[in-house]
């Protein structure tokens, strides 16, 4: 029998695809109820569905991923389109020709604005080595200190120059008015929400599920393999110390009406102490309401008993987490997975992909060994 440590993404694929190849799995998850953070729930006053741990949008290029979700659910096509507020003033985000000529007051076409944006580059003497820097080369110090200096330094705790270039790649920058937050070719919500996706996922006679269940490591020996998705460091019981994570506090609003006219909008300046509010009715444009429910989002350090959401590898030494990975090397008959298992932002559709990988893997080896 296997043991699957979180019925989140990672977990429930891992169960779903070894249950298939007629494997007894049990799943245990030490919160009440299934999807981890993806976690949706309609509200009863208001029949809203919330995603309780922030929105969570489906993107994917890769059209088996897609199709792998569909097997469960009815995905309902969804754009993401965010705003920002800024100097008092509302913008379309990412990035984009309306943004840009909203903000200097021009009307440029596309390749007025690339040469305009290089001008401004042009005269940054500094190399892209963090993600200050970067930013700045990539769009000029105007729009990096209106949308991105204080928004950035709010979310991760630290100033900008601290954090690592790489993580510029999630911010595109547009020459024309494709206000889509993502490119990626598949895009959609489940129409029931994520929890009910992931208990089509885990719904399967060989499958035993038990939440309000801590992991503790004294279970192992009652398993052949353990599929962990915990956090790291608590699996070794912080023996190396802590892996710096952040993580969100959320302030819930129920209200009349509409309250921002969108589904998401950034506070990207140093007016509003919250990095963004989300109001959830416009995450499922196929339904109608009269009512709303609204969060506002705060970012702090993880402590105590925190959800961790964002690990820090960037702006921490690595040395500890190196550490941490080799000890994970030596453990016998368990694989760590997923975003706390392995330290590492993960967008839905690699949590899916990697786990549908690592199943596989296994299967292979312990085809062999039979």
């Amino acid at each position: 029998m296997i043991l699957v440590v979180g019925a989140g993404f990672a977990g429930a694929v891992i169960a779903r695809q070894l249950a298939e190849n007629g494997y007894r799995v049990k799943v245990i998850d030490q919160r009440n109820h299934l999807a981890g953070n993806c976690y949706t729930k309609r509200d009863h006053q208001t029949n809203i569905m919330e995603h309780k741990y922030g929105p969570h949008i489906f993107h994917t290029n890769d059209i088996k991923i897609w199709q792998y979700v569909n097997q469960f659910t009815e995905m309902l096509p969804y754009t993401h389109r965010v705003k920002g507020t800024t100097g008092g003033r509302v913008y379309s985000l990412p990035i984009n020709l309306h943004t840009i000529n909203q903000f200097f007051n021009t009307t440029m076409g596309p390749v007025a604005a690339k040469k305009f944006i290089a001008s401004k580059n042009n005269m940054l003497p500094y190399s892209p080595v963090n993600f200050e820097n970067k930013t700045k080369s990539l769009i000029g110090e105007e729009l990096y200190e209106a949308f991105f200096q204080i928004y950035t330094e709010k979310q991760w705790g630290i100033s900008a120059s601290l954090l690592d270039a790489s993580l510029i790649k999630r911010l595109p920058l547009r020459f024309n008015y494709d206000d889509n937050y993502y490119s990626h070719r598949y895009q959609g919500i489940p129409k029931y929400g994520y929890t009910v996706l992931i208990e089509s996922i885990l719904k399967h006679e060989n499958i035993e599920i038990e939440l309000d269940r801590k992991f503790d490591r004294n279970l192992m020996g009652k398993y052949d393999h353990t599929f962990y998705s915990g956090s790291l460091d608590e699996y070794f019981n912080y023996s190396l110390g802590q892996l710096p994570y952040r993580t969100l506090k959320f302030e819930r609003f129920v209200g009349k009406d509409d309250f921002q006219g969108c589904s998401v909008m950034n506070y990207c300046d140093a007016v509003k102490p919250y990095t963004r509010i989300t109001e959830f009715k416009h995450l499922t444009p196929w339904e109608e309401h009269d009512e709303t429910i609204y969060i506002k989002e705060f970012s702090k350090p993880c402590e105590g008993d925190d959800i961790p959401y964002y690990p820090m590898i960037f702006s921490s030494d690595l040395c500890q987490l190196k550490e941490y990975r080799a000890l994970a090397e030596l453990e016998k008959n368990t694989s760590f997975i997923g975003r706390l298992g392995t330290y590492r932002y993960l967008d839905m559709d690699t949590t899916i992909s990697e786990s549908l990988n690592v199943v596989a893997k296994f299967l292979k080896i312990n085809e062999l060994e039979a």
